[in-house]
């Protein structure tokens, strides 16, 4: 039986640096407030005139290439997950491709917000598994600075640009992908959304001038089915796998709020220690958060370490993938 396997990891983020004392001065805000809220010291901007998701996410992939060492020519697949396409059309993991040189794979994009690296991962172990294809890209990019409105100090504490990209492959020994569940409920709509610029209010100077072209959330209600979602999804998987908190090595969540994933730690009675934790130097990365994450803590990752990840954004969407390194 084949199963799907992480056999290369990379991740590109931004120079600049926007820290909490340089936010404090655009808008009303501090240091001790988002610390304190939020657990984020820091994000990474890109600000390279004319650059969107698809620079970060080709640094990525290309880190992803060098480091494997394989060629262009054997990917086969492509699959990227952003909120923050270049453009409407053509898919941003079409450019991604070619800026990579990969001329003899297929891309496309998905979209299922910060949950779209666990599922982009499962969409692409069921290629491997199937014997479809035998080396697929998974890259989340996400150019989060392009939607966040600086002037909302609500909101412009939480996110950051950057991009992670992994390798999958076949193998017959037990590690890679077991299992994964996701959940969506649309009546999640009104409370994490982009209203401007899509087909139910195209771009108009209306639409530009009531701020719509921004990301809007309702932090308490997002927080609230934040928890709970990730929570119950991750205890799922875990029960339909005979894991404890025990036998699990790692939980690696979506970096969104500290204290989301404090919480969701207590609810499963998972010891911080065993949580995967990067917010403070990157804020929320969207889909790239949690294999941004996995390349950071990458060294002390074995094979055999069972991960639990897990993740919920707009939509709502949420769920949780059980790992086994590989």
């Amino acid at each position: 039986m084949l199963n799907a396997r992480i056999s290369g990891i990379a991740s590109y983020v931004p120079e600049d640096i926007l820290d909490n004392e340089m936010l404090s001065k655009m808008v009303d805000t501090n240091d001790e407030w988002i610390t304190t809220r939020v657990g984020i010291k820091e994000r990474r901007i890109l600000r390279k005139e004319g650059a969107g998701s698809s620079y970060l996410g080709i640094k990525a992939v290309d880190k992803l290439l060098q480091d494997t060492g394989v060629a262009p020519e054997e990917i086969e697949l492509l699959i990227c997950a952003t909120s923050n396409p270049d453009y409407r059309f053509p898919s941003t993991a079409s450019i991604i491709a070619e800026g990579c040189g990969l001329k003899k794979c297929y891309a496309y994009d998905i979209q299922a917000a910060c949950a779209g690296f666990i599922v982009a991962l499962e969409d692409a172990a069921a290629y491997v598994k199937s014997g479809l294809r035998k080396k697929v890209v998974v890259v989340c990019a996400e150019k989060m600075s392009s939607m966040v409105n600086y002037n909302d100090r609500a909101t412009c504490p939480l996110f950051g640009d950057g991009a992670a990209a992994v390798l999958v492959e076949p193998t017959e020994e037990p590690v890679g992908v077991m299992d994964a569940e996701f959940h969506v409920d649309g009546k999640g709509l009104d409370y994490l959304v982009m209203r401007g610029g899509g087909s139910v209010h195209p771009t108009t100077q209306q639409t530009l001038d009531a701020g719509e072209h921004f990301l809007y959330q309702e932090g308490r209600s997002v927080y609230k089915n934040a928890v709970t979602d990730m929570y119950t999804s991750t205890k799922s998987v875990m029960e339909r796998n005979g894991l404890t908190v025990d036998t699990i090595d790692y939980l690696v969540p979506h970096q969104a709020n500290l204290r989301i994933i404090e919480a969701v730690a207590s609810h499963a009675k998972m010891p911080m220690e065993k949580v995967l934790v990067n917010i403070q130097h990157y804020g929320n990365t969207s889909a790239a958060s949690i294999p941004l994450c996995l390349d950071e803590f990458k060294g002390q990752l074995k094979k055999g370490d069972r991960i639990i990840l897990t993740a919920f954004g707009a939509g709502f969407t949420w769920g949780a993938l059980y790992l086994i390194w590989g």
